[in-house]
């Protein structure tokens, strides 16, 4: 009984050991990928911002995948159930996705506080090209928006949300591929 309470217990400490080193390497990759996008946030349009953002999450949610890997292989002896590689995944995902809102509220509170503003007069000036009813139901949803992210703990809770669920689809994938049983 007590070696298989030694065993957990260093299971235990191998697992949080792994969570947070690939969880700041998210964080570090995701900081300096922000970095960049602000540093070149005056020569995209809004779309193109969008897909760079996206790519910069998709990216520092890679070491989800390589997380679980080292786990399995370095240390776990080749094995990792599904359940174990999902919840280091999610944990991974969770330091970048709470990274992620914080970036973006110093992003949009202190290093570009117009963001907002220009932001929704973008989205407005794209609807202009509705029909005039269809344009004034996407103005009040615009509005509405612009309100709702005006608020810094709501628009840090969309923001870590949003990465939150993309890494945990990346976690379920690569818990998938993954997960090994014992033999």
């Amino acid at each position: 009984m007590q070696n298989y309470i030694c065993a957990q217990s260093s299971k235990l400490k191998n697992m949080k050991r792994t969570i947070t080193r690939f969880g700041l390497y998210a964080i570090l990759t995701i900081c300096i990928l922000s970095f960049l996008i602000w540093a070149t946030v005056d020569i995209v349009d809004n779309t193109t911002g969008e897909i760079i953002g996206y790519s910069s999450m998709v990216v520092s949610l890679i070491f989800v995948y390589f997380g679980i890997k080292h786990f399995r292989d370095k240390e776990n002896k080749g094995t990792v159930s599904f359940g174990r590689a999902l919840l280091i995944g999610f944990l991974i995902s969770l330091m970048a996705a709470l990274a992620f809102g914080i970036l973006d509220v110093i992003y949009v509170k202190f290093v570009n506080p117009e963001f907002m503003t220009d932001y929704y007069e973008g989205m407005l000036e794209q609807a202009r090209s509705l029909p005039a009813e269809e344009f004034e139901i996407r103005k009040t949803e615009l509005e509405s928006e612009k309100e709702m992210f005006s608020n810094p703990f709501m628009y840090f809770f969309i923001m870590s949300m949003m990465v939150l669920v993309i890494g945990f689809i990346i976690s379920l994938l690569s818990a998938l591929i993954l997960q090994r049983k014992t033999k």
